[in-house]
């Protein structure tokens, strides 16, 4: 939630032949709370999956950075399909109707 009172979400829909999970965060959270954002982006690969990590026929890297003056954190996402399905993270403004 934005200091205006605008709030935001990234998320995955869901798929039949697709996944995309959160695999790890790095950093604390508690950072981002409280203070401006002063910087964000998203950045993807699809290197080798990790070890004892059995993927599908396709599978992608998401990276989101998140920084303050008090810390940067990372959310890394792994999507996985058969190939023909997305496995691309949404990041979006809920509608003002839909907020809390």
């Amino acid at each position: 939630t934005a200091e205006d009172g605008s709030a935001y979400r990234f998320y995955y829909e869901p798929d039949c032949c697709a996944s995309c999970d959160i695999e790890d965060i790095a950093g604390d959270l508690g950072d981002l709370l409280g203070s401006p954002i002063l910087f964000a982006y998203e950045s993807s690969s699809d290197p080798e999956p990790t070890e004892g990590h059995h993927p599908r026929d396709s599978y992608t890297w998401t990276f989101y950075r998140f920084g303050t003056i008090n810390g940067t954190v990372v959310v890394r996402w792994l999507g996985e399909s058969n190939g023909g399905y997305s496995e691309s993270v949404s990041f979006e403004k809920i509608p003002a109707s839909a907020e809390r």
